[in-house]
């Protein structure tokens, strides 16, 4: 059996595999793709307007940029991401072409970091050094795009390096202890009740209580597992002056935020918010700092230091003491406004790669929570932990695994996390949400019984819940038995564009047209079946989703250029199974996609992906696929007899 730290290394090892594997097909993405495809696949903004640059409250120069065309296609764009700036390289073009890029591009030499995006504006974060008026005055279209992530990689091989090198602390302390069978240490006390949690919620929150070490609250779907952390961080600050909590994305950390702010916990927000609104902002780490009483002095400071620089270049005299001078009062009063912001707050809240961000140095928390921890790679997990004496972790290892691009690193085991190490290792540290909240009890019951072994129950309120009498909660229609008869290709052709499957390409996967018709049809007769005015007055909403981004946009276009489906527009999202984690809708489509002979699944194979797909509906399911094709698979096979039986 390998030591802890012979693990981590092997660890290491097989990031470096999945850093290496990325930038290549990053490399090239960019150097065989063009602008329109990355336009399409919500990897860049071409053309922009450029907006005004500034700086902003942490003394960082800033530059407005404003998407232009194909406002509908939905972007990858979020804080913290580097972004690279292009534009055409000066060429002989038609005025009716403008908007079709050359091939041609010329790269700027610097690399900037998304703010914040709010719809289609950016403030992107650029070096002082960057030419932004030669950007700003570019006689050519102007375009950025996603840029590879260096600082996220080089941040957690920083990370392992000091869990590997640590002797003697706690960070050696729980490294050891979670490689290792050893029971985890736990105090000792009468359970404490909290009437307004179900029993499993409650013990949830005392077996966090009891922890000396670590605490994981594994919560399938439905189960109020951010319900159950904001209690367990709220009585964890009964004992605790602060807290620090952190999730691997963006939107799961402001999710639990605007959960906490509503208990009325003061939260200081790391990073910017996905969702840029007033909520939201009041509790960043910028907001919070531009609202100090003493920044407008601050700001009047660097102000001087700026022009100062410029006279330098006149020949200014004293230039050195007087930059010297107010640099250190500038400093001074930064860090009497950190002390403040850092002072006040309860719960400092970053993502797991934020948690390295500046502002944190030096300081130490007793209790880590971290949300999401089902999703985040190892390595990101130990970044804030060196800060911390114990950890908590939430998440369902039987949803969403982390994204690693590497098959290689893959199947060497990257992809398993540290909550699936401490499942494993320390099963009594693990308490399980068993009431859930959000299906019908037909849609709750396979997935219960294949994941939970049948553990999940649901909550008496929701049982029964449905939309129509005597309506089947869940649903299989077959797409190829619905379709037009299959020896009549030219049938089939004219009623559904194409038969099958068709591959797209790497980044985009598959689309099965005719299940993309079916999936409309289907859907517009539900609505119908529901009536138009009730539909609106409840505001009952229907979520689309399939595994594959080919499928996603394709429908997404059908739904568009139908009049029928205008008045639900607001209602009806299309997304991937990715896109619809954390989230709930009344009606549920899943368009599965794959259709061929061979019985090819592909990464329908993934089958925690699945088990998020049918865990989305509150009261109706419908599955939309090839039964011949899927059910070779045990998984579907059962599904598919669930789903039809009476």
């Amino acid at each position: 059996m390998r030591t802890a730290i012979e693990e981590l290394k092997r660890q290491k090892l097989l990031l470096q595999m999945e850093y290496y594997a990325e930038k290549d097909e990053f490399r090239r993405q960019t150097e065989a793709a063009g602008v329109a495809r990355k336009v399409k696949r919500g990897d860049a903004w071409y053309p922009l307007r450029m907006g005004k640059s500034f700086y902003n409250s942490l003394n960082q120069r800033a530059v407005e940029v404003f998407r232009t065309v194909d406002q509908d296609i939905e972007h990858n764009f979020e804080f913290g991401r580097p972004v690279m700036f292009f534009r055409e390289k000066p060429q002989q073009q038609s005025i009716a072409n403008r908007q079709l890029p050359p091939t041609s591009l010329y790269y700027y030499h610097f690399t900037g970091t998304v703010s914040y995006v709010d719809g289609d504006r950016m403030v992107v974060i650029v070096p002082d050094s960057a030419p932004l008026s030669d950007l700003q005055s570019a006689e050519t279209s102007v375009g950025v795009q996603l840029s590879f992530d260096e600082t996220s990689y080089r941040t957690m091989f920083d990370a392992l390096d000091r869990v590997i090198a640590a002797k003697d602390n706690r960070l050696a302390y729980l490294r050891d202890l979670f490689y290792s069978n050893r029971k985890a240490e736990r105090f000792s006390f009468q359970p404490i009740a909290f009437p307004w949690l179900n029993p499993t919620q409650e013990r949830a929150v005392n077996e966090v209580l009891r922890a000396k070490d670590v605490a994981v609250v594994h919560g399938p779907p439905g189960t109020g597992k951010t319900t159950t952390l904001v209690e367990a961080v709220n009585e964890t600050l009964m004992r605790e002056s602060q807290v620090l909590v952190c999730a691997q994305s963006n939107m799961a950390v402001d999710w639990i935020c605007e959960k906490l702010t509503d208990r009325g916990v003061n939260v200081l927000r790391i990073g910017n918010p996905t969702r840029v609104n007033d909520k939201m902002l009041g509790f960043t780490y910028e907001r919070r700092f531009e609202a100090h009483p003493d920044y407008p002095q601050l700001w009047s400071l660097r102000k001087a230091i700026r022009e100062l620089r410029g006279q330098r270049r006149k020949g200014g005299e004293n230039y050195h003491q007087k930059t010297e001078r107010l640099k250190a009062r500038a400093t001074e009063l930064e860090i009497r406004i950190n002390a403040d912001l850092f002072g006040e707050a309860r719960v400092i809240a970053s993502t797991l790669v934020g948690s390295a961000h500046r502002t944190l140095e030096g300081m130490k928390f007793g209790t880590l929570f971290i949300d999401e921890a089902a999703q985040a790679l190892e390595a990101a997990c130990w970044i804030p932990m060196r800060r911390v004496t114990r950890v908590v972790l939430a998440g369902d290892h039987c949803q969403l695994p982390p994204t690693v691009k590497s098959i290689a690193a893959l199947r060497a085991g990257l992809g398993k996390t540290l909550m699936e190490r401490i499942v494993e290792n320390k099963p009594e540290t693990v308490t399980l949400l068993k009431i859930q909240y959000r299906m019908n009890e037909k849609i709750m019951r396979f997935s219960s019984n294949w994941f939970y072994h049948g553990q999940v129950e649901s909550a008496p309120q929701i049982r029964y819940r449905g939309i129509l009498d005597y309506d089947r909660p869940i649903e299989w229609r077959d797409s190829l038995q619905a379709d037009a008869a299959p020896d009549d290709p030219q049938a089939m052709e004219k009623a559904t564009g194409t038969y099958g499957e068709t591959f797209v390409g790497a980044s985009f996967g598959r689309v099965n047209k005719a299940e993309a018709r079916l999936t409309l049809d289907t859907l517009r007769d539900y609505l119908t079946k529901i009536g138009r005015q009730r539909v609106l007055d409840e505001r009952i909403d229907v979520g689309v989703i399939s595994p594959y981004r080919a499928q996603v946009q394709y429908l997404r276009g059908l739904i568009r250029g139908e009049e029928f489906f205008k008045p639900y527009r607001r209602l009806i999202s299309v997304n991937t199974v990715d896109g619809f984690q954390g989230q709930e809708r009344d009606i549920i489509l899943v368009s599965l996609v794959r259709s061929n002979d061979e019985g090819q699944i592909g990464f329908l194979r993934d089958l925690r992906r699945m088990n998020v797909a049918i865990t989305r509906a509150r009261m109706k399911l419908i599955i939309l696929g090839d039964v011949r094709t899927l059910t070779r698979h045990p998984f579907y096979k059962k599904l598919y007899e669930y789903a039809t039986s009476e």
